[in-house]
């Protein structure tokens, strides 16, 4: 699977802003995708997954209520759609994925075999 992460950029504290990553590969139809982000000098953290064994989407607590994950099949994409973003969302977003018979822990980088290659949001206060 290849992933290719876009949509960054510089958004005031409020705003809103749309993620995409697009994938590619004959199992990508077939594989969980999250999203993750990493702030200078910080771990890689959890942000946002959708489990396609439970159909369930998984948030970190941090963005619950304002970001959303999606998924367009047809177009080979998932969306993290960022509302009221916050200057604390600064930060590379990577989005990652793994297929979905593998049991991993989908909140942890490890949990995942194939990664974008980021995309940066700042966000201004």
């Amino acid at each position: 699977v290849q992933l290719q992460a876009f949509g960054g950029g510089l958004v005031q504290a409020g705003g809103s802003l749309r993620l995409s990553c697009a994938g590619s590969g004959r199992t990508f139809s077939s594989s969980v995708v999250g999203w993750f982000r990493q702030a200078p000098g910080k771990e890689r953290d959890f942000v946002a997954v959708r489990d396609l064994r439970s159909g369930s989407p998984g948030y970190a607590d941090s963005v619950k209520g304002r970001f959303t994950i999606s998924r367009d099949n047809a177009k080979n994409t998932v969306y993290l759609q960022m509302n009221y973003v916050k200057p604390e969302d600064t930060a590379v977003y990577f989005c990652a994925a793994v297929h979905m018979m593998k049991r991993t822990d989908l909140r942890q980088p490890s949990g995942y075999d194939s990664w974008g290659q980021g995309t940066q949001i700042t966000v201004s206060s």
